[in-house]
């Protein structure tokens, strides 16, 4: 009877845990993709270039990325409800100081706090969510759920601030609703109860330098370099497609104004489907044929000009769903349960960076060529590198073995 109280116990805990990292999520992206939307704002309020809005994305993302790969082994050294809870403060005080200032340097300072804060919270989330998932499959598929809830909050973000600005409100008071949602999140993580502590099943301490053997790891880099592609391919689209299609005045002009929602409509919609799909699919084929289609989204996007892409690239985030959550998975799979927390810094920082760079490169190109659409030329080649590494994948499978051995390691006991 004990044994059944303590398991039903448990359950109720993962489910708990489980829910705050699909909220985590959520007020991460309602602040992070809700960027698109605000850059046309700061460009026009500051008199900016491209390249220079484009540090209000980049500079939170490289934020991100050092704190991910530095701090990424607080999660396995602290334990992930510590790790969780600091990292939540730290994005919720910086959240709460926008509205009190108008300077473009006191913003940017403001976003790279909320960016150690999310790079100290998600490394811990994910390591969570390796504590508290039976098998790789059920990895695979908590972690769809999670990007599903981050899809969520990239639609609730950008809306709030639309509100705002056509209600003669500025856009700072989105980060002060998502400083109080971080507080909320705050009392669940430190009410609930969480798995015990990992045991280390190798004797590297857990501190900065846990990251450096991982980072030189062939299952690491791999789908780490998978990963930044991908990111490179959609941070383009929720960056720039707003600057992109902001002159459009052709015959889908409905489509332009919604276009950015509409991508992330799809992309939400398509991770809560994708973990109803690898269910079914191997996620290898399902990898395949979802990153063809989102060269082809930007492929005839290239070609045939801004008519079609007008149409194409929103509709690519369907395509975009599942790509990123079931590297991440694998990714972390990869790796026994102890060291989840400095594998997910390590993934969080090749993602961050291409976050950053990605756009950043892509605003470049815009500013040199005259116009933002030569630099989705630059997202398209990557579409294309990530396709081909997918087929790659499909034929080889490289990390099947790996995955395999770890699986037994890393369910929980």
């Amino acid at each position: 009877m004990q044994a059944g109280e303590k398991n039903m116990n448990n359950q109720a805990s993962n489910s708990t845990l489980k829910l705050l990292t699909y909220l985590m999520f959520l007020i991460f992206a309602m602040t992070t993709d809700a960027v698109g939307v605000i850059i046309p704002e700061i460009i026009k309020r500051y008199d900016l270039t491209l390249t220079q809005a484009s540090t209000f994305h980049y500079g939170v993302m490289i934020a991100m990325a050092l704190t991910g790969v530095s701090l990424g082994f607080l999660a396995d050294r602290f334990g992930r409800k510590l790790a969780i809870i600091l990292g939540l403060a730290i994005f919720a005080a910086a959240c709460f100081l926008f509205p009190f200032g108008d300077d473009f340097a006191y913003f940017l300072c403001l976003l790279l706090a909320t960016g150690v804060g999310i790079g100290i919270f998600k490394t811990a989330a994910l390591a969570l969510i390796g504590d508290i998932s039976s098998s790789p499959k059920e990895h695979t598929h908590t972690m769809n759920l999670a990007e599903g809830y981050f899809g969520i909050g990239a639609i609730i973000g950008p809306a709030i601030v639309t509100y705002l600005i056509h209600g003669g409100l500025s856009w700072v008071y989105l980060y002060a609703f998502a400083g109080a949602s971080a507080l909320l999140l705050i009392v669940i993580a430190s009410l609930t109860n969480y798995p015990p502590k990992p045991p280390v099943t190798n004797k590297a301490p857990s501190n900065w330098r846990s990251a450096i053997p991982i980072m030189k790891d062939r299952y690491a880099l791999g789908f780490s370099s998978a990963i930044a592609l991908y990111v490179v391919v959609e941070a383009g689209i929720y960056v720039w497609l707003p600057t992109l299609l902001a002159d459009y005045d052709g015959s889908a002009k409905w489509m332009s104004i919604y276009a950015l929602s509409i991508f992330f409509i799809f992309r939400a919609a398509g991770r809560f489907l994708g973990a109803w799909i690898l269910d079914r699919v191997r996620w290898q084929t399902t990898l395949t044929l979802f990153t063809g289609m989102i060269f082809a989204c930007y492929f005839f996007s290239t070609l045939f000009g801004i008519e079609v892409g007008v149409w194409l690239l929103p509709v690519s985030g369907l395509f975009m769903s599942v790509i990123y959550p079931t590297l991440n998975s694998k990714g972390i799979n990869c790796f026994p349960v102890s060291q989840h927390g400095a594998i997910a810094g390590v993934i969080l920082f090749f993602t961050a960076t291409a976050a950053a760079l990605g756009p950043l490169m892509m605003g470049v190109i815009g500013d040199v060529m005259g116009h933002v659409s030569f630099g989705f030329g630059f997202a398209m080649i990557s579409a294309g590198l990530l396709f081909a590494m997918a087929i790659w994948n499909q034929l080889r499978d490289p990390s099947k073995g790996r995955i395999d051995e770890l699986a037994a390691v890393n369910a929980p006991t």
